[in-house]
Formats: C-alpha cells, structure tokens, sequence
C-alpha cells in the first residue's frame, strides 16, 4: 500500500469548537484532506486549547503544534501596525518566534504541499519557494471590513476605513506569493482587486451528514437565527430580527417567538432577552435550535462568503429567508428552494406568510433540502483542493 504524502496545513485559530466560520471549514477540510495525506496542522491562538479539542482534532493529525499568542507580543504587534502598511489581522497573528520555528518544521517534514487558511498567517510562509503553497482566502475580507464602516459608531470608522484600505492592498499583494489560491464564492473572487483573480478556484464550504437527520423534537419556537453573536454582521441581523421585525409580526396579531442561539453573545444580543426572545448562547448541539423552530430567518446585509448557517438551516428542513446578498454564494433560486428579502416589510410578508399557512413553505423547504444535500456535501466541494494539493513538489 503506497504510504500516505506529508502536507502541512497552517490556521490562525484553532479549528474547534466549531464556533466559527473558519473553525468549521479547517476542521470539516481537515477531515477530508486525513485521507488523502498526513496532514501536520500548525495553528496560532489567542485563547488556551483544551486537551480535549486538541484530541479531536488530532483524529485527524500526524502532528499538531499550537502557538500560544501572548498579550505582551500583542502589545507588541499593534504598535507595528500603526507604523507599518501591513493590515492589523496580519500582524495580530504573526510573531517572529512563531516563523522560525515553522521554517524548521517545514525543513524536517519536507510537505508534499503548503495549505495556508486565511492571509492572516500567510506572513509565515510566503517566502517559502521550495514547495508549492496554496493560500485560501476564504472572504474577501476586505469588502467585509468596508461594509462595516457604514454600521459602526462614528468614532471607529477612520479604524475601519484604514483596515479595509491596508486589507485591499495586503490581498492584492500577497497573490503573487502563492502558486495556487482558494476562495468560497464568486462574489468574493471578485472583490480580491487582482488582475488574474479569475484563477482563484471557488471551494465552497460543504455540510456534515448529520444536518439532514430529523431529531425528535418539538417545535417551540416559529423564528430562529444562529451564528457567532460577537461578530458585527450577525449582531447587525439579530437587532434587525427582534427590534424591526418582531414588533410589526406582534402588531399583525401573530406572537411569534424568536430563538437566537449561538456563541459569545455580546452584551447588546443578551439585552434582547424577553417574553418573545431566547438567547441561548453556546449549544453543544446547534441541530437541536435548527429543528425547534419553524422558519430561520436570516437578515444579513453585511458580511462576505458562503454562510454556513444557510446551509445548516436548510439541510435541517427550514425553510430559509434571507437576504440577496447572502444567497449569491449560495445560489439559491427565490420562491422555488429560498426566500428573498431586502427591506422589513417583504420579510414580514413571507414571515406571516409561512406562519399563518405553513402548508405554503413545506415545499420550499423541502427542495431547500434537496438543494445542499445535492451540492454541498464536504466531500464534494473538498475535490477541487485535493486536485490542488496533488501538484507535484520541487522537493
């Protein structure tokens, strides 16, 4: 039996729990990669990591190092970001103690492949000419940062300006550093302000098996929302959800409940707690939210990439309403398998619609359904990573 090539597969935080977006798509990518190659995942992270993350990652792992970021060496870092060019998400990531000891890991591996997750980390690598490197983008992480700046308080908008600016330029520089490159959707392959972007390969996120299992489970809740309830887009939609659209559905005769579920909930998310609104925070099982709900509504105007709460939410049976631009990486078809909605009272409509005669969503969600189980599945799209990884190496 032929032995297994070595990869080294580089994150900037470590990828579980799967609280966020890119926690979920390095561990589900992880899993898939095991298979083909021995993967070394090298990771950097600000918070400890438990023993027991650690061994359900390292299923997956021939070797897993961890990095602990210390806050003197943050200290350090952003004072480096106020006199530099480079964004403040690379330097908050990187550390000169960090490199060197990479640099002797990749000398004594020797990896078939370098498979970088995120420019965050890209500092560490991209002067490594040896062996074939792939940079996954993700999101266009700078048209994230510029949406931000119409929604944030008056006096952290020259921050955000500044960062989207640096982050434009960070992602156009560092393309020519990788001989292969990723990104979630079309969309955002657009917004990397390269001349050759078009040969950034679309490696969409998937979904595990297990959404499309039916728990036995009642429906207590007519509205859900789930997503990590630090982060400004997901924050943004659950305010949207429970101060514009709860009220007018109340108003309309119909008392619906809404569930938000999802970790860290900021101070402003924990304030929407009420007769009418849960906040869970974290869940060991976010299926359970899923399928004690009726409708997943989901009013992001800001934010980049595929959404994996999308793809959960429908692969649980919801049926799904969301906004335009959450559904262009999806590429749902609006009244056939998803809902569309741009403004308050278009989603109080197809709320009240779906409350008030469910009967009219089943089928919705139903193909909703079919729709990521039929294309999203992690080993599919994980296909067009394993065609880059396989490129041969210099070594």
């Amino acid at each position: 039996m032929e032995s297994k090539e070595n990869i080294l597969f580089i994150v900037s935080r470590f990828p579980y729990p799967l609280e966020k977006g890119d926690k979920l798509r390095a561990f589900y990518q992880l899993k898939e990669l095991s298979k083909e190659f021995n993967v070394t995942l090298v990771c950097t992270t600000d918070i400890p990591v438990s023993k027991e993350h650690e061994q359900i990652v390292s299923q997956f792992c021939t070797q897993v190092h961890i990095f602990q970021l210390t806050k003197l060496g943050l200290i350090f870092q952003l004072l480096k970001t106020v006199f530099g060019s480079k964004p403040l998400q690379v330097h908050y990531f990187y550390r000169k103690s960090i490199h060197r000891k990479i640099k002797k890991l990749i000398a004594q591996s020797k990896p078939k492949h370098i498979y970088c997750q995120l420019i965050r980390v890209s500092e560490y690598i991209k002067n490594e000419h040896l062996v074939p490197k792939t940079l996954d983008y993700m999101d266009a992480l700078s048209k994230g940062m510029e949406r931000r700046i119409q929604t944030e308080a008056w006096y952290k908008k020259w921050f955000y300006r500044l960062e989207s600016k640096r982050l434009k330029q960070y992602e156009r520089r560092i393309f020519d550093y990788f001989e292969h490159k990723t990104i979630i959707s079309e969309q955002d392959r657009k917004l990397i302000h390269h001349p050759d972007n078009h040969q950034i390969v679309i490696v969409p996120n998937g979904i595990d098996q297990s959404f499309f299992e039916t728990l036995a489970i009642e429906k207590d809740y007519d509205l859900v929302f789930t997503g990590n309830f630090s982060y400004a887009p997901n924050i943004e939609a659950a305010i949207y959800l429970a101060e514009e659209i709860l009220p007018r559905l109340h108003k309309k005769g119909i008392p619906c409940k809404l569930l938000l579920s999802g970790a860290s909930p900021a101070k402003r998310i924990l304030e929407l707690q009420s007769e009418f609104i849960t906040v869970t925070g974290w869940v060991d099982d976010i299926r359970i939210s899923y399928q004690r709900s009726r409708i997943f509504v989901a009013p992001l105007f800001i934010g980049t990439g595929l959404q994996n709460k999308l793809l959960e939410a429908m692969a649980s049976g919801l049926p799904c309403i969301t906004t335009p631009l959450s559904n262009n990486a999806l590429g749902g078809v609006d009244g056939e398998n998803i809902l569309l909605a741009e403004d308050i009272a278009t989603f109080v409509e197809k709320i009240t619609e779906g409350l008030v005669i469910e009967s009219n969503f089943s089928s919705i969600a139903t193909k909703g359904k079919y729709y990521i189980e039929l294309l999203y599945s992690w080993e599919k799209q994980t296909l067009k990573l394993l065609q880059l990884l396989h490129t041969p190496s210099s070594y």
